[in-house]
């Protein structure tokens, strides 16, 4: 396609989102929910169609050379596609934050004043890899009363489309607005380019990807940009740490997925306890059989078991078996790190000294921050939110696992019974 020509559809999809908004602003909780049970369904009913498209991309992607942690978020079977419905179902059941009430006074003349949440309107979603964002990222934006222009990466093409497709086929039979899901059916970059331009019609754009993506759409956008930067995680133990703890939560951290933005990529450790806890740890994550890469500290002490770090493991978000380790020789260091080459994501510190912990707390500059337990739970599901847009690494106007209410903005209403300012 011509660049002409994907700008011409990209801009027709916003006019009709922006459409959609106007529908979708205006439903009631109980339809919103119906609409989303019916959205499930049609999931299910699809289902076929939705793995055999699937099937597509994981040929397409070996053939490409993707690695296995890619191809893993790339997979759906069976019951990946029924936790996907069921994902679907679990938001039905939330609370709906629109209309909710967040503040309410009189002003002097005797009128009153509310702040309500209200749907933010029309959001543009740029992701890669992963299909299941489609139906999160869709039915979040249902639920919280947006339109949503999906924009998906190359590699999972086909399940995008097909994903979309029975969302929005199944919605419709529940009263789903028209154009309320749209996906940009091709993969030319133009349709960052226009998406990012096009402020008339978007009113908030989440890029989710690798670096290269977020920096392409933050230097573009003309709409307010919600970042989901990599996933750079630490663990910190502390002198005062359980050993038995301390490798339980770096195990989970690192392995339970390593494929996710939430999972462990530098383990820091404390030198007072680096000679007595690294051969601990490194026995059970080579068990994980996951690759070591320390510094020189840590291969005095592991020798062979781990290979030689270079500076930019501390900066790398590996999405595999692979752990950078380094050894700090306080708190205040182990902060130093995070601050320096975290992503401002999740980072944990294992210590039994609560006065330790809350100073990690308040001093690492992350989204979340955990004492003695696994980053894996950075999440929006655990944090009972149910499905997630994505984490921001932002500040504002959200961050860290981004749900409903992360999805609406406020408005004031203002009631009154004729007052005038000038008496």
């Amino acid at each position: 396609m011509t660049p002409e020509e994907v700008q011409e559809q990209v801009l027709e999809m916003g006019v009709k989102a922006r459409a959609a908004a106007l529908e979708l602003a205006v439903l009631d909780p109980e339809r919103k929910n119906e609409i989303l049970r019916a959205m499930a369904a049609g999931l299910r009913t699809q289902a076929a169609e939705i793995l055999s498209a699937n099937a597509k991309d994981i040929a397409a992607g070996e053939e490409r050379g993707l690695s296995s942690a890619m191809l893993d978020r790339l997979r759906l079977d069976d019951a990946r596609l029924e936790a996907v419905a069921a994902g679907v179902e679990q938001v039905a059941q939330l609370n709906d934050p629109v209309g909710e009430q967040l503040a309410q006074w009189q002003h002097p003349k005797g009128f009153d004043i509310e702040q309500i949440r209200v749907p933010i309107g029309v959001i543009g979603i740029i992701y890669e890899s992963r299909p299941n964002v489609t139906s999160d990222a869709a039915v979040l934006c249902l639920k919280s009363g947006n339109a949503t222009i999906l924009r998906g990466g190359s590699e999972a093409i086909h399940s995008n489309r097909a994903i979309a497709q029975a969302l929005q086929s199944g919605g419709e039979s529940a009263g789903l607005p028209a154009n309320a899901i749209q996906l940009i059916p091709f993969t030319d970059r133009e349709s960052v380019k226009v998406m990012a331009g096009m402020d008339q019609y978007l009113d908030l754009i989440i890029p989710r990807g690798g670096k290269g993506l977020i920096e392409t759409v933050v230097s573009l956008a003309r709409m307010p940009v919600i970042k989901h930067y990599d996933g750079i995680c630490h663990v910190y133990v502390s002198p005062q740490a359980d050993f038995k703890k301390a490798v339980d939560v770096i195990v989970d951290s690192k392995t339970q997925k390593p494929s996710v933005c939430n999972a462990l990529e530098t383990l820091l450790v404390d030198e007072a306890v680096a000679t007595d806890f690294l051969p601990l740890v490194a026995t059970a994550l080579e068990e994980k059989n996951v690759e070591l890469r320390g510094d020189a500290t840590v291969q005095q002490i592991l020798g062979e078991r781990v290979k030689a770090a270079s500076e930019e493991d501390w900066e790398m978000e590996y999405l595999d078996y692979i752990l950078a380790i380094k050894v700090v020789s306080t708190v205040t260091e182990a902060m130093a790190h995070v601050n320096r080459y975290g992503s401002k994501h999740s980072d944990c510190i294992v210590t039994e000294d609560k006065e330790e912990a809350e100073r990690f707390l308040r001093g690492v500059d992350s989204a979340c921050a955990f004492h003695n337990l696994s980053t894996r739970f950075s999440d929006g599901e655990e944090f009972g939110f149910g499905a997630e847009i994505g984490i921001s690494t932002d500040k504002l106007h959200a961050r860290g696992p981004m749900a409903l209410r992360e999805l609406t903005s406020y408005q004031y209403r203002l009631r009154g019974e004729g007052q005038i300012k000038a008496r």
